[in-house]
């Protein structure tokens, strides 16, 4: 039973680069001569807390006008919670190699936000599907650490203390993996047990790549961070749980933040939510049906989203623009967007 179900796995992730590979053909070639160096990404500093940088020059103050734009001079697409949703997430990288072709050869950066298991019904086609685009695409992906691989990745560490992970959507992502949930029931033991069959299972580069995502990038005048900032501190000293856990802190702060945070982690229906000071993208694809994405180019912000039809409704793969009320300027009281809503 055991070879059958790793055999089962190892046939459905050779369905994953074909499919991986039918999205990177609609993605263009990247713009002859372009020499962008890397964004800026940064990781944990260690026990003494705060972060390091780990690649790219070190971000300056927000400002408008400065060289580059908002995003010096890239397009970068920031894609929103994804939870297993494997054929969501498929179809928005579709949708935005479609979206990239149609604006013409750029420096192009993608940056996800994290959460990629648990809950949806594909995790581990979904972090296959993430090892192929980091190491095939013809542009930039940054890969955030989001608080449920923290939770996956701690379990690992201490299967003893996994509870709550099983609780909030790990048992789903042992069960894609061909891993039988433990039953509290039958002790600790079984924690450790189901721990040891993940790792046999396991394939080395999908631990790999949960064991080196970033805890936020820096673009310009944004942020990117997969649950928010603590307020009132600044962005190289955040905390690492913080930035994967934190919530009603940082939601319920005005701002303005060093930059403006483009987030996940916490949603409240099928739209992003936007502020002066933050960009909400998760959209509770699990739930909704809807995973969204958003351009940043020059000034100019695009939602794009895909929804799988669930309850009746019919698909969606539609963009909406948000334009600025008044000229760019997120720091200035009272500026925001003019949102065109999705029907």
């Amino acid at each position: 039973m055991r070879q059958a179900a790793r055999r089962d796995l190892a046939s459905s992730w050779e369905g994953v680069a074909a499919d991986v590979a039918e999205v990177l053909a609609r993605w263009p070639a990247a713009p002859p001569g372009a020499r962008f160096s890397p964004i800026a990404r940064f990781s944990s500093a260690g026990a003494g807390g705060g972060l390091v940088q780990v690649s790219g020059r070190a971000p300056g103050r927000s400002r408008l006008g400065a060289a580059g734009g908002p995003v010096e001079g890239r397009r970068v697409y920031a894609i929103g919670d994804v939870h297993g949703c494997y054929d969501l997430l498929i179809a928005l990288l579709q949708r935005l190699g479609d979206d990239a072709a149609a604006a013409g050869p750029r420096a192009t950066t993608l940056i996800l936000l994290g959460d990629y298991v648990d809950r949806g019904p594909d995790s581990a086609r979904v972090v296959e599907a993430l090892c192929l685009l980091k190491s095939q695409a013809p542009f930039e992906v940054c890969l955030l650490k989001g608080n449920h691989e923290d939770a996956l990745l701690r379990f690992l560490d201490a299967p003893s203390d996994g509870g709550p992970w099983l609780a909030f959507g790990g048992a789903a992502t042992l069960a894609l993996y061909g891993v039988d949930p433990p039953d509290p029931e039958d002790g600790l033991a079984a924690y450790a047990t189901a721990r040891d069959e993940l790792l046999r299972r396991m394939p080395a580069a999908h631990l790999r790549l949960l064991q080196t995502l970033d805890l936020m990038a820096v673009v310009g005048d944004f942020a990117f961070v997969h649950a928010g900032v603590a307020p009132g501190e600044p962005l190289r000293g955040q905390s690492e749980r913080d930035l994967l856990w934190i919530r009603r802190e940082f939601l319920e702060a005005r701002g303005p933040f060093e930059k403006v945070i483009v987030h996940g982690h916490t949603w409240d229906g099928d739209r992003p939510a936007v502020t002066p000071a933050r960009i909400g993208l998760d959209t509770g694809a699990y739930e909704t049906g809807v995973l969204s994405a958003m351009r940043f180019e020059d000034e100019e912000r695009v939602w794009l989203a895909v929804r799988d039809g669930r309850g009746g409704r019919p698909p969606l793969d539609e963009v909406r623009s948000w334009v600025p009320a008044k000229p760019l300027d997120f720091t200035a009281a009272g500026a925001g967007f003019r949102v065109l809503s999705l029907a």
